[in-house]
């Protein structure tokens, strides 16, 4: 086995051979990252608007966790969870101490919803088993995931699907009443709506969400696989929106870029997921740990939540400005470190166009240009980043 670096074509062929395709990749191989830029295998550099799909919330290679992770590596690598370890304790003080409630830690963003599902289940009286979910949001690609994911693209060829998940309009409470019966345990919604196209909620609508809950008895769940670790410019979005869960899932940046997920259950939900009803083999392993005691750190000791403040301004004064120039952009939609610019044209094209020019954003829902730029990002970069999209959606409109 050769470490030296190979060629993208080399390692593109070497995928070809070894790798089962169900990606659609780029024909790039990176290397190598330091903050929000990134290299390829040729030496050419990339300013990254969506690293790591969203994972990378310090951007690549953050030195407290970089450093964190080797000295962990060293000392404890993993252990089951039929120990205690201290790490596990200190990074479970550190995201509820910033929230609330208790934690338990798995690996992804779906294995935390998974849980969040069964903890819903579990908590409230037997017999009561179905959820109520909303189009256009995004849980995972589990199968009870997927199911709760309610987008019939991501159903095809899998059925049948997993029994209990009920669909509503984002947006429409009137929705969800009519859906709540004798059966209904919980209601799961993402406080921004990510993959769907950085959809924020209607005002009030998850305050009325938490009245229906509490009305009925139900489990209010927040996916903040996407929103949580100060993605919103708060730690996690249910505070920028005043209102609390019962539930709340957290995955992608938690840990700064190493695999991590979790669950946080309020003191009076968390002991129904009770031992022996759900685990999690590398759940809450030294290393995660430390990585995610150091993405704490970071955002805290370096001012990110704040700097993530500004930069969204910045980003939306960019945007708004180009959305009073193009005709080609219908709305935008800026929540700290989530950017949705949705276009009255497909948003595809624009992804290798901006490559072309070293440049990496993500293009969802068929129309949304979407980024999801790393919180420690500088002025520099984002004007940068939005100049190069400026220019590529002038020339997409001259082309439309």
């Amino acid at each position: 086995m050769s470490t030296a670096v190979r060629t993208s074509q080399e390692t593109i062929e070497l995928f070809d051979r070894y790798v089962i395709p169900n990606y659609g990749r780029y024909p790039i191989s990176l290397v190598r990252g330091e903050g929000s830029y990134v290299w390829d295998a040729e030496g050419n550099r990339y300013l990254d608007l969506f690293p790591g799909w969203g994972c990378n919330i310090l951007g690549y290679c953050p030195p407290r966790v970089v450093k964190a992770i080797q000295d962990q590596a060293a000392s404890l690598i993993h252990v089951p969870n039929t120990w205690y370890t201290e790490q596990q304790g200190l990074f479970a003080e550190a995201i509820c101490s910033r929230g609330f409630g208790k934690a338990f830690f798995c690996n992804s963003g779906a294995e935390a919803v998974e849980g969040a599902i069964k903890l819903a289940r579990l908590h409230t009286p037997e017999g009561r088993y179905k959820i109520i979910t909303f189009e256009n949001g995004f849980h995972g690609r589990t199968m009870a995931a997927v199911t709760a994911t309610a987008q019939p693209k991501y159903h095809q060829g899998l059925g049948p699907m997993v029994a209990g998940f009920q669909y509503a309009p984002h947006g429409d409470l009137d929705a969800v009443r009519e859906l709540v019966d004798d059966e209904t345990c919980g209601i799961l919604i993402e406080p921004v709506q990510g993959e769907g196209g950085v959809n924020l909620p209607p005002e009030g609508f998850l305050a009325g969400l938490r009245e229906i809950a509490d009305q009925h008895g139900l489990a209010l769940i927040f996916d903040e696989v996407q929103t949580g670790m100060g993605r919103t410019g708060d730690w996690y979005a249910y505070q920028r929106f005043g209102v609390q869960p019962d539930i709340m899932t957290l995955a992608k940046g938690v840990a700064g870029g190493v695999a991590c997920g979790a669950i946080v259950a309020k003191d009076e939900v968390a002991p129904s997921l009770r031992p022996g009803m759900h685990a999690s083999t590398f759940g809450g392993n030294p290393i995660a740990m430390a990585a995610g005691i150091a993405t704490v750190q970071t955002i805290e000791e370096d001012g990110l939540l704040e700097n993530c403040r500004q930069m969204s301004d910045r980003f939306a004064e960019h945007f708004r400005s180009l959305q009073d120039e193009l005709s080609i952009i219908s709305e935008v939609r800026v929540c700290g470190m989530m950017v949705g610019v949705d276009l009255t044209i497909p948003a595809g094209p624009a992804v290798g166009k901006c490559m072309s020019r070293q440049l990496l954003v993500n293009a969802t829902h068929d129309t949304v240009l979407r980024l999801l730029p790393a919180l420690n990002i500088t002025a520099e970069q984002v004007d940068e980043g939005c100049e190069t999209i400026a220019q590529v959606l002038r020339e997409m409109q001259d082309e439309a």
